[in-house]
């Protein structure tokens, strides 16, 4: 079997390489360091823009939004090149890519035109309000409370790991809207302002980053919140949430698998630098097997996901992409947790040993990116959940 491309679709990544290349923002422009993920420096906000205004923001979408309608495998070249480059087209991922595809989905033309179109100019930024206290990976179990008190609602209760909360400009929030429905029922997602009163944040601390922080308590007390701000219908706010985690997922894999590769690289590039006292990571045929072992499964994991978007092109369900989540984010942290082990007391010093950045775009010590690499096995689906997914849905195994 040859892999390959149709001349049509290289003429598409010829065009879009000879764009970035010219449009590509410098190492000297993007000084500013990325926060959060609702921290949107000016770099970003004109690299942005241009992404928009020229149709390679979302090329799936019609150029109104940012895009030139392209075909799902121009699109997955797309995703190839962007991974290459390593420069985020967005630095509000969860407002580009799960919040405006979900307004646009059942949002009002209103809604539209005032908040989805400013985000996809990088004017304003988002948070993702799904995860409490006590509703992690149970999205049904949100305890927030929004009453509608007329023309408005008053929102009470709290989100924790509420990403970027800090820099956002506004929350997509699901609260309860119905105490007396069903779990699945009586959900109901609002757009809040979050310099309304009564909205406060509390950045959580990190150990992999002594100076800033991502994550966020969020607290709701008596926040006013238009009824115009409602999304969908009220009370079915659960179809709100299918559709944005269906988003959330996308086109996953491309970077899942590009991310592997990069980190392999870079691993391999530790592994033949000297350590003191002449040592080589490399001069041990261990380590050269845990490498070659990686390597092979990076490679298998690509033809997986390659398998999967085949389907998902035709219209059919594809349940690589679970199997390729799982399996992706556990081989980068076991990777990164050898290669820790590898280098010893040497893998702590954070001035020594670089690993692949993740997330913020600075290198980190191994030790550091092996405690990044578990938050890969969380966000978009923890492996717990997706285990179980693959167990019901690809190996048809009862539920408990």
């Amino acid at each position: 079997m040859q892999l390959h491309y149709d001349t049509e679709t290289e003429a598409f990544r010829a065009e879009l390489r000879e764009w970035m290349e010219e449009h590509l923002p410098s190492a000297e422009d993007r000084h500013e360091r990325i926060v959060s993920s609702a921290h949107i420096p000016e770099w970003a906000r004109i690299w942005q823009r241009a992404l928009f205004d020229a149709g390679w923001l979302v090329p799936g979408w019609p150029p109104e939004y940012g895009g030139r309608n392209a075909t799902p495998v121009q699109q997955m070249v797309y995703f190839e090149e962007l991974a290459r480059i390593g420069v985020p087209r967005s630095c509000n991922p969860q407002g580009l890519s799960i919040i405006t595809p979900s307004i646009l989905d059942h949002g009002t033309e209103q809604q539209k035109e005032r908040f989805a179109l400013p985000t996809l100019r990088a004017e304003i930024s988002w948070c993702l309000g799904m995860s409490e206290p006590n509703a992690g990976s149970d999205l049904a179990a949100v305890r927030t409370r929004a009453q509608l008190d007329g023309d408005h609602f008053v929102v009470n209760g709290q989100k924790v790991w509420t990403s970027g909360a800090h820099h956002s400009d506004y929350c997509f929030c699901f609260v309860r809207s119905d105490p007396d429905a069903p779990k699945h029922a009586g959900i109901s997602v609002l757009i809040v302002d979050m310099k309304t009163p009564g909205i406060e944040t509390r950045p959580i601390a990190e150990l992999t980053d002594r100076e800033h922080a991502d994550f966020n308590e969020v607290f709701f007390t008596d926040v006013i919140v238009p009824a115009e701000n409602l999304v969908g219908e009220l009370h079915h706010g659960w179809a709100v949430a299918g559709s944005s985690l269906a988003h959330e997922r996308g086109m996953l894999w491309i970077s899942e698998s590009t991310n592997l590769e990069r980190m392999l690289q870079r691993v391999m590039a530790t592994a033949t630098t000297a350590l003191p006292g002449g040592r080589r990571l490399d001069d041990d045929p261990m380590f050269r097997d845990t490498v070659a072992r990686a390597y092979v499964q990076s490679q298998a994991l690509r033809l997986l996901g390659y398998r999967g978007f085949s389907k998902f092109a035709k219209g059919e369900a594809s349940p690589e992409h679970s199997v390729l989540k799982l399996l992706g984010s556990e081989l980068r942290r076991g990777l990164a947790l050898d290669v820790g082990e590898a280098l010893g007391a040497e893998g702590t010093d954070l001035d020594r040993h670089e690993a692949p950045s993740v997330g913020r775009g600075d290198a980190e010590a191994w030790l550091i990116h092996w405690l990044q690499s578990f938050s890969g096995t969380i966000a978009g689906g923890t492996s717990e959940i997706q285990r179980n997914i693959i167990a019901e849905r690809v190996l048809g195994l009862p539920r408990r």
